[in-house]
């Protein structure tokens, strides 16, 4: 049977198409990497291009630039965190467990991915100029807070969390008491004169953070 212009076009553009995300993919992770280990200021997008087995003209093809890169990175470490929390399922556990799972589950997530914390610092220092061009942000953590105040409501109507919680400012404490834990990791352990990562000091402290959070939120 003779294959027609259309049928080769076709057959042809496939994989075109998976080397193109396939190359995309690539430069994302080089990218989150090299911005992770060296901020946007410190990051090069040659040593990106060399990391990906790509060259610098396909990321200013792909992506116009370091600034639109460093902002799909960006995208793509909240949407992970963002993806990972609505998994939780917590409608599926009375309020109480949901929140300990919850608190727990943030404080697992920037232990098992620095790069994301490196990531937001590194944002900060930029003002979030990035992100407040991005609705996809924006869009995921509308969700989330949605997710949370939600949980605050049957808590409340259950009669176990006191009424009148932010979720926003819930959702920052949670943040907050992970998150200057591990970014101070360092400094802390010789400040403190104990192993802040040590297997112990790592779970008293998750301890620590659900029972403050428990302690602010319950009835």
């Amino acid at each position: 049977m003779r294959t027609t212009s259309a049928q080769k076009a076709k057959a042809a553009g496939k994989p075109r198409l998976r080397d193109a995300e396939a190359t995309k993919a690539r430069i994302l992770e080089a990218a989150k990497r090299e911005f992770a280990k060296n901020g946007l200021g410190g990051a090069r997008v040659d040593v990106i291009a060399e990391k990906a087995n790509a060259n610098k003209r396909m990321i200013y093809h792909y992506f116009d630039g370091k600034d639109h890169l460093f902002q799909t990175v960006l995208e793509d470490a909240y949407n992970g965190i963002r993806t990972a929390e609505q998994k939780l399922n917590l409608n599926d556990l009375e309020p109480k467990a949901a929140l300990e799972k919850l608190v727990r589950f943030t404080w697992e997530y920037y232990l098992k991915h620095p790069e994301f914390i490196t990531l937001v610092n590194s944002e900060n220092l930029h003002r979030a100029k990035h992100l407040k061009k991005s609705q996809v942000v924006r869009a995921t953590s509308r969700k989330f807070v949605g997710m949370v105040k939600e949980l605050l409501e049957r808590g409340v109507s259950e009669g176990v969390f006191r009424p009148g919680i932010d979720p926003v400012q819930l959702n920052l404490t949670i943040a907050a008491i992970g998150y200057y834990y591990i970014t101070n990791r360092f400094t802390g352990s010789i400040v403190f004169e104990r192993d802040l990562m040590a297997k112990d000091a790592l779970e008293e402290r998750v301890q620590f953070n659900i029972e403050t959070i428990m302690r602010m939120v319950c009835a």
